[in-house]
């Protein structure tokens, strides 16, 4: 019964849009973990940790199960996330970095975002944490659609206390250099819960709350890590701070969830959890059960925890096992918005899954790219993609090509590029088509 009264609900408000009534726009915040592992959350089994905020999270909202992000680092899948597109064709095929020598991506200006066609829309729009698509003019988050930034332009802090990047700040509101006190988990925190607070029931608003926990360095608040020890005195050092780190993040997205209903904005707020790529194996982070992490093009670097929840809209306790990409929450919000999707949108709608209703027919093409430099990649590219059960991949620009029948191998065990010649042509084919379109944006600064 409380599915059905969840599709009925769903259906209702999406009708009465339709029907121009006065049905209000929905609001909308997106949490972005960095670096969590598809393993290191409770509800996705892991074992040696306590996530109850995210647990209790899942179990009040949707589940995805064979959800992956658009890139094995940063700064692509969130170019994706906010583009809708995949990340070379805005010019981010890998990481932009504080040293120009070492940035390899340039976001495109120009290409609309989603916070640029939410507000057109009339919602007001806010980057809150971690942005990571340039320091400079034309990239500054509120030239890229953002009414208010409160957050860190750069790729990582030095320290979660000092919150500097090679000794400089890079802490802005808006457009202005600021210092703050205290972990930076719960000084964005902070923020996210004052914005909540500042919006009024009925005035629609679009919230990206992009955390830079749980990426390294590890640093969980003493009294965290006391907490953890005293409960596994057993547990491996690197472990038990990753742990404490992340049970340390979860109980901040609990303060947030407690002022969103707090202030009476969760019923009218569709709320999407995620992380922008897999765990570092090197920090002891997790991505039990697929292979690999943070940089692979094995699932361990791609496959994330992705959650939705929106009390009366979508049903409680469901699981999908949709193999979507992060960045199909970009056309899902714009569709629940009454926004139209734009014609050069890579990603696909969830809201049919949200709502109940079967996914959308068909296996999808799905594109993964990367360039670094360092004398393991030199600057190049490397790719995989996955199309109807098969997955073709290289792990760098050096490495030979892997193919994986992913129905019949899921963990990535057995490479069977020999053995199959046709689907491995029918794959560089595709692959061909994704580069080229990609080639066309730069990913350099002009001169």
């Amino acid at each position: 019964m409380r599915f059905q009264a969840g599709v009925l609900a769903f259906a209702t408000i999406l009708c009465a849009r339709a029907a121009g009534s006065a049905e209000p726009l929905p609001s909308f915040m997106v949490v972005l973990f960095d670096d969590l592992g598809y393993g290191d959350v409770s509800a996705y089994g892991a074992p040696d940790l306590r996530t109850p905020h995210l647990d209790r999270f899942a179990e009040e909202g949707l589940r995805f199960l064979n959800m992956r992000a658009n890139a094995t680092v940063c700064s692509p899948s969130r170019a994706a996330l906010l583009t809708g597109r995949y990340p070379d064709r805005v010019g981010v095929p890998g990481v932009i970095r504080t040293d120009p020598k070492e940035s390899f991506g340039f976001f495109t200006p120009g290409v609309p975002t989603i916070a640029d066609l939410l507000r057109a829309r009339g919602y007001h729009t806010a980057c809150i944490g971690k942005w990571h698509l340039g320091l400079n003019s034309p990239n500054l988050p509120n030239e890229r659609g953002f009414d208010l930034f409160r957050g860190f332009l750069g790729d990582m802090m030095d320290s979660y206390t000092t919150h500097l990047r090679h000794g400089i700040n890079y802490l802005r509101y808006n457009q202005q250099e600021v210092t703050a006190t205290g972990h930076a988990t719960e000084v964005f925190t902070d923020w996210a819960c004052e914005y909540l607070r500042s919006r009024r029931p009925g005035a629609p608003f679009f919230l990206y709350l992009a955390y830079n926990a749980p990426h390294f360095p590890i640093e969980p608040p003493a009294e965290w890590l006391q907490h953890v020890r005293a409960r596994a005195p057993e547990m491996d050092p690197c472990r038990a701070a990753n742990v404490a780190f992340i049970e340390h993040t979860d109980h901040c997205f609990g303060r947030v969830m407690h002022t969103l209903r707090e202030c009476g904005l969760e019923r009218h707020t569709l709320v999407i959890v995620s992380s922008d790529n897999g765990g570092s194996l090197p920090h002891a982070q997790r991505n039990l059960p697929w292979r690999g992490g943070k940089q692979d093009h094995y699932d361990g670097g791609l496959k994330v925890p992705f959650m939705a929840r929106w009390p009366g809209r979508i049903a409680p306790g469901r699981t999908s096992e949709y193999p979507g990409l992060l960045f199909d929450i970009f056309p899902t919000l714009l569709e629940l918005a009454g926004v139209p999707i734009p014609p050069d949108c890579d990603a696909v709608s969830l809201v049919p899954i949200l709502r109940g209703d079967p996914p959308p027919a068909g296996p999808r093409w799905l594109y993964f790219v990367r360039r670094e430099g360092g004398p393991k990649y030199a600057g190049k590219t490397y790719e995989a993609i996955i199309h109807d059960g098969w997955k073709l991949m290289q792990n760098d620009p050096f490495s030979p090509l892997e193919l994986y029948n992913l129905a019949d191998d899921p963990l990535e065990q057995t490479n069977v590029v020999a053995r199959h010649p046709r689907v491995v042509r029918e794959l560089l084919e595709a692959l061909r088509a994704q580069i080229q379109r990609g080639g066309r944006v730069p990913w350099q600064p002009p001169e």
